[in-house]
């Protein structure tokens, strides 16, 4: 049981430390970078730990129930993926309504600006599309055949 907990935690690490990195390379603070740096010694020791643990005691490597641990996992990932694009819709979205993104061309239409949208928003974006599609169609499924 307590490796289970240890490998979903190490899972959610890796997750905050992704985020971490994205968020020092899109705004350069020293803040993302230390919590990328406190990441990885985290990752590290728990890995080390599960590491320690499958040497030394291998039966309860055998108990952990794979499809069940990745049935949640797969959950997880929908989440945060489906957390990301909207939370990237409504930056997007909160851009187009401020003025100084667009104007009015000469039939009285708007015209956005090309800063409404920034280049590492739309490769996040279309980058976790499928990392969405995957984990969710399997999470549906399995929690569908759950309750079916």
């Amino acid at each position: 049981m307590i490796i289970i907990l240890i490998l979903l935690l190490l899972f959610v690490s890796i997750a905050c430390h992704i985020y971490y990195l994205f968020g020092f390379i899109k705004s350069r603070s020293d803040k993302d970078f230390r919590r990328f740096i406190n990441t990885t010694v985290f990752n590290l020791f728990l890995g080390g730990f599960c590491v320690i643990i499958a040497i030394f005691w291998p039966d309860e490597i055998r108990k952990i129930r794979g499809p069940a641990v990745i049935w949640f996992l797969s959950g997880v990932i929908l989440f945060i993926t489906l957390f990301l694009q909207v939370s990237i819709f409504i930056r997007v979205y909160n851009r187009i309504q401020l003025p100084e993104n667009y104007h009015y061309n000469f039939f009285g239409k708007k015209v956005y600006h090309p800063s409404v949208v920034k280049s590492i928003e739309v490769v996040i974006f279309f980058s976790s599309v499928p990392l969405f599609l995957i984990a969710g169609a399997y999470f549906v499924a399995r929690f569908i055949r759950v309750f079916v």
